[in-house]
């Protein structure tokens, strides 16, 4: 039995993993481009930056909730 390919990078579903993995990229994009900015200003502008995402479209608190538990959970 042959495993499963791998799904493509760029695909983005309406849930909470997908949105995760699109803040932690965007995120990591945000802090090379402006280190100096406090973790306030660096969550408004990722979020930012990710809000064509479907689960921040579909649910947008949550997905503050999800982006908030990243930060405390990563340590960023």
């Amino acid at each position: 039995m042959s495993p499963l390919p791998e799904p493509p990078a760029d695909r983005v579903f309406n849930n909470a993993d997908s949105f995760a993995q699109a803040f932690d990229e965007a995120w990591a994009r945000h802090c090379n481009d402006d280190a100096t900015a406090d973790t306030t200003a660096r969550t408004s502008a990722v979020l930012a930056a990710v809000a064509d995402h479907p689960f921040v479209i579909a649910q947008p608190e949550l997905a503050q909730q999800v982006a908030q538990f990243r930060i405390r959970l990563l340590g960023l």
